[in-house]
């Protein structure tokens, strides 16, 4: 394979080490491809491709008949503070897709011709934003020509069942009795969510909020110690991940869902589970409330 490492492969390679902290793996367990593709909310190849860099830097190595094994547990990395410093032209560029979605200018069925016309970019880098958007799920390509919609963005019912389902879900992954969170997930996730409220907010800002936003949900859910609310809580972060990259909401809003976050967090960093859950109710169901038609928070 070509020694170019991509920025996907490269987040996805960082995003797997946070994995493996979260579960508390240790040397010798093994690391399973179709899991790790449904946690993290793309598809198999990226996957393998982020495999391949973890395995080039020794951390982990692959044994015959069991796959992919972790063969040392390195530091958890430093993931950048949202907020910080200028998106790439392909953020800037999914978002505008997203939108166009959004406002019903994008139909189920679409051409590359059609966005860099809408657009105006080149077709060199919307291709590669339509492999990231490929690489998540939400879009395949036609046999034909041209792409397509996997999942139905603006059905509001599917929405509404989505935030029922994590009603039920998420407050008690916090009161399992494997609960274990570590503390510095925890001044890590406090820091990301201070940075954001406080630095300037730009149109690209929605990715990274998306990206921060998605990695706490999914982090208490892992942290419960149940496999099935873990993987279910990725499911929805697949689910929702392009609903969140053209934020409707506002800056107040911004602040109100960091700010919840923060509370939760504080608790949690106090073992008071109990009231963390119960935060944790309250700002999904307020979640809901404060959303548009067209948006999920």
């Amino acid at each position: 394979m070509s020694d170019l490492v991509t920025p996907l492969q490269q987040e996805l390679a960082d995003r797997i080490l946070m994995v493996i902290h979260e579960e508390g793996l240790t040397p010798g367990d093994r690391l399973k491809e179709a899991r790790l593709a449904e946690r993290l909310g793309v598809s198999r190849s990226p996957i393998r491709a982020a495999m391949e860099i973890l395995r080039k830097d020794g951390i982990v190595q692959h044994e015959p008949n069991r796959g992919m094994i972790l063969t040392v547990v390195p530091p958890q990395p430093a993931l950048p503070v949202p907020g910080e410093g200028e998106h790439s032209v392909l953020d800037q560029m999914l978002v505008g897709i997203t939108r166009l979605r959004h406002e019903r200018k994008l139909s189920d069925q679409f051409t590359e011709a059609e966005l860099m016309r809408r657009l105006g970019v080149e077709r060199g880098p919307l291709r590669e934003v339509l492999a990231r958007i490929e690489d998540l799920g939400m879009i395949v390509r036609k046999s034909g020509y041209g792409w397509q919609f996997t999942q139905n963005l603006r059905d509001g019912s599917a929405k509404a069942e989505s935030y029922r389902f994590r009603l039920l879900i998420e407050p008690a992954a916090l009161l399992e009795p494997g609960f274990s969170l570590d503390p510095g997930w925890i001044a890590q996730m406090r820091a990301e969510h201070v940075a954001i409220m406080q630095n300037e907010w730009t149109e690209g800002s929605a990715i990274a909020l998306f990206e921060m936003n998605a990695r706490f949900h999914l982090g208490l859910c892992a942290a419960s110690g149940n496999r099935y609310i873990a993987e279910a809580m990725a499911r929805q972060n697949q689910l929702r991940r392009l609903y969140n990259y053209s934020w409707q909401l506002g800056r107040e809003r911004v602040a109100i869902t960091c700010s919840e976050h923060v509370e939760i967090l504080d608790r949690l960093a106090e073992d008071d589970r109990e009231m963390a859950s119960l935060l944790l109710r309250r700002h999904l169901q307020g979640a809901w409330r404060a959303r548009p038609n067209t948006q999920e928070d």
